[in-house]
């Protein structure tokens, strides 16, 4: 549930994320459903998207048919589950929280090791799992509602190029979408039916609705919502320190950051 002052609105106000019901008329591209399918989907709030209301207007890939063996109100709840694989990491901490703020009824799982398991709790994070785990995909599908697996990733250190199993932590009829921030030289190859984007380093000034960006945060960080993602450590004073801290970051560094 969302009030005014978790999110800015504007009235009149047309509220609701998740939800199921019953499809009353298809648009002429639409080939994976008929009129009549009983449906959970993910719905946009605040216009025709919304879930609060009679009649909602959801495009076909945000749309799942729902078991016969679930009940309408188990497929209103499903709601919807995130990996972030790499959730220690600065990428990954960010993004927790970002995941959060943008979608409250958001269930977001991460793993990291276990040392840094109480800073994701304390970040929002609803299950953790140990990336060096021998049982990874059960653990990740333990910690996820009914043990059904996860709708999205999020891959904040390029872990689907070695732990190609991770793949099959997905919900068996989930939307399945990996979302990959990759510094390698390919784009991370996805099993079939998975849905991938890339995100590389990019001007933010090049990005759309760019200019909102650091007046969010700046809103954000003032309210006390966003916070520091990592907890920082200075490693020295001057441009000598800066070798320092690179060599460091060689090594490997995770859950925090390093400050000159």
């Amino acid at each position: 549930m969302l009030t005014t002052s978790a999110r800015g609105a504007t009235f009149p106000l047309l509220p609701g994320l998740d939800g199921a019901g019953t499809i009353s008329a298809i648009g002429s591209s639409v080939t994976r459903f008929a009129p009549g399918d009983g449906v959970l989907a993910l719905f946009t709030p605040g216009g025709a998207g919304a879930a609060w209301q009679t009649y909602a207007i959801v495009p076909e890939e945000s749309v799942a048919k729902k078991p016969a063996s679930w009940s309408w109100e188990e497929a209103a709840g499903l709601g919807v589950t995130v990996l972030v694989l790499g959730g220690s990491s600065g990428v990954g901490a960010a993004a927790v929280q970002v995941l959060k703020l943008a979608a409250p009824g958001c269930r977001v799982l991460a793993t990291s090791s276990g040392k840094h398991h109480g800073l994701l709790r304390a970040l929002g994070v609803e299950g953790v799992v140990d990336r060096a785990s021998g049982t990874l995909v059960a653990d990740i599908r333990a910690a996820s509602p009914g043990e059904r697996g996860v709708d999205a990733i999020f891959d904040a250190v390029g872990a689907g190029a070695t732990q190609r199993d991770v793949f099959e932590a997905f919900r068996v009829d989930g939307p399945k979408r990996y979302a990959q921030v990759w510094t390698g030289d390919e784009e991370i190859e996805v099993p079939e039916g998975v849905e991938s984007v890339l995100f590389r380093s990019r001007d933010l000034s090049k990005l759309k609705g760019s200019k909102n960006v650091m007046v969010a945060l700046e809103r954000l960080l003032e309210e006390g919502r966003y916070k520091l993602p990592l907890p920082v450590r200075v490693v020295g004073e001057g441009w000598e320190a800066v070798e320092k801290g690179l060599e460091e970051m060689r090594k490997g560094v995770s859950g925090e950051k390093l400050v000159v």
